[in-house]
């Protein structure tokens, strides 16, 4: 019996769970946040990116990127006349979309200093925590 109630208290323990005389764990502990950066902008991406690293350096950080991902090119093609008649004439549409990933090793509480910054219009900010 004393095995089990060992084990139960050790698991409540790792899930967080505090007892009424122990003090509740805190949430210190260090996450690998990668931020996912899209945009059809270079010069603003790379801006941001800028901005975002020397925050993270500034904070003493573990960094690493910005790794450049391919880029997306979307194009469409169609015709330049609704009905049909005439030369048959095309229009060429293309939307590059640009990517950016960033790795932090962070606590939670830094993380929002940190992304905090303003951001510059057209730039998607994607936060994921990878365990």
């Amino acid at each position: 019996m004393y095995d089990f109630c060992n084990q139960l208290t050790q698991l409540k323990r790792h899930a967080g769970i505090a007892y009424k005389n122990e003090k509740p764990l805190a949430d210190n502990t260090e996450h690998r946040i990668r931020l996912t950066l899209t945009s059809q902008d270079v010069k603003s991406l790379e801006k941001v990116c800028a901005q975002l690293i020397e925050g993270a350096k500034n904070e003493n950080l573990v960094v690493k990127g910005p790794i450049r991902l391919p880029t997306k090119v979307l194009r469409i093609t169609t015709r330049k006349t609704p009905c049909g008649e005439g030369s048959k004439t095309w229009d060429r549409f293309q939307m590059r979309i640009h990517k950016r990933l960033i790795n932090l090793h962070t606590p939670a509480d830094l993380l929002r200093q940190i992304t905090s910054i303003s951001i510059e219009p057209g730039v998607n900010v994607e936060v994921t925590q990878a365990n």
